[in-house]
């Protein structure tokens, strides 16, 4: 059961990863440093607002197998 959870927290971790960079539209490997590019509050629309979403459920259930796989172990 453990090692099906550790391959499940690595997968969800490379996807979560992704979305992230994903998110710095054109900004490059600036974007990854903290560099400015720009306006921080823009609306969320379309395929945007879909990676936001999905950046926020990957990362809950990153958090929620971290928290199963603490306890099992424990």
């Amino acid at each position: 059961m453990e090692n099906y959870l550790n391959i499940a927290l690595i997968i969800i971790s490379v996807l979560l990863i992704v979305s992230v960079i994903m998110q710095s539209k054109g900004a490059g490997l600036g974007g990854l440093t903290g560099a400015d590019t720009g306006s921080v509050f823009t609306a969320r629309r379309g395929v945007e607002r879909t990676l936001f979403r999905l950046t926020i459920v990957l990362s809950v259930a990153f958090f929620a197998l971290v928290i199963l796989l603490v306890y099992l172990t424990g």
